[in-house]
């Protein structure tokens, strides 16, 4: 597959893409023998040869890892309080990978990693519309007002917090478990709603992103995704999910409220004109009815000219055309002098 010079340098750790167009338009980097200094130029990682500075380069293996986060590790690799790193339960060789998005101290479940930022970028940036579902164990009565409450939206410290689709899947006395799909994550956003409704949170797992799902995978473990995985995560266009699919058919099989239209006031009625009212002021005027009327204004009103007006046709009518106006001897313009 063709891929851009610059776009080739950065996945093998050169530089970022805009500085491998400076290092291009340095003429550093040949392809297959030849200085390249055009930007954009496609090639072939598998099937062309690509140098700097006259050593070989190789593109990097892209990795696409799936780890199983336990609650108490953190997704940053710096922290100033030396709490354990999540992605320290991976190999040694695969360090260079970054999460993919985040979860925080006290959450698990799924977590991605990987060094390929383009794909990074489309898990995270909420345009791709990225489902991401979490099942959290909660501390009071679950009800059905609190999922329609996130749906519809909570204000908590002047940030609006909201879930794409929520719902009950169990409920006590005691507690519940609430299945919560965001499309975007805020910081500690499914806590918030949570709290801002007076319910504890107990547990918050990730059970699945995208159309990856967490399974069966032990807490502290990882894998690799399947080809089929990743290139299902980036196709991905907001297509519902299962559970999602499964929650549209509840809600289309309630049935909806009746639409409540406000009564209108009657209108009164206009009174009856009779016709002998007109034939009165008719006997009055002296009028037959047949008269046209000329409201003001109208062309058919002959309307006095005004000083400085053009004349109307009257006025105009003795010059029927050019041939009928006498101009006289030319007048000259210019002295002879």
């Amino acid at each position: 597959m063709q891929v851009r010079l610059q776009k080739f340098l950065a996945d093998a750790g050169v530089a970022s893409r805009r500085a491998s167009e400076e290092v291009i338009l340095e003429a550093r980097v040949k392809v297959n023998g030849q200085v390249v200094k055009t930007l954009g130029t496609k090639i072939d990682p598998e099937h062309d040869s690509i140098s700097l500075d006259g050593k070989q380069l190789k593109p990097k293996r892209k990795l696409y890892i799936a780890l199983h986060k336990p609650a108490g590790f953190i997704c940053s690799r710096l922290d100033p309080e030396n709490r354990p790193c999540a992605q320290e339960l991976l190999p040694a060789e695969w360090r260079e990978v970054y999460s993919v998005g985040r979860l925080d101290y006290d959450s698990e479940g799924l977590l991605l990693f990987t060094n390929d930022g383009d794909f990074s970028l489309k898990l995270t940036h909420p345009r791709y519309g990225i489902q991401k579902i979490y099942h959290v164990t909660v501390r009071g009565q679950a009800e059905q007002s609190h999922v329609r409450a996130m749906e519809k939206g909570i204000y908590h410290e002047g940030e609006l917090l909201r879930a794409h689709r929520a719902r009950v899947l169990h409920s006590a006395s005691g507690g519940g478990l609430l299945e919560v799909i965001l499309m975007q994550g805020k910081n500690r956003e499914v806590r918030r709603m949570c709290e801002a409704q007076g319910l504890k949170v107990d547990r918050l797992v990730r059970v699945q992103i995208g159309s990856v799902k967490l399974g069966e995978l032990p807490r502290g473990r990882w894998r690799a995704l399947s080809p089929a995985e990743v290139t299902g995560l980036l196709n991905w266009k907001d297509r519902p999910t299962h559970l999602v699919q499964r929650e549209e058919r509840t809600r289309s099989s309630e049935p909806r409220a009746e639409r409540r239209v406000p009564s209108r006031a009657p209108r009164p009625e206009r009174p009856f004109r009779s016709a002998e009212r007109g034939n009165d002021r008719r006997a009055r005027t002296g009028e037959t009815g047949l008269e046209k009327r000329v409201r003001p204004g109208r062309r058919d009103e002959a309307r006095p000219i005004r000083s400085g007006e053009r004349p109307g046709n009257e006025a105009r009518a003795s010059f029927r055309s050019r041939r009928d106006f006498q101009a006289g001897p030319p007048r000259e313009r210019f002295s002879s002098s």
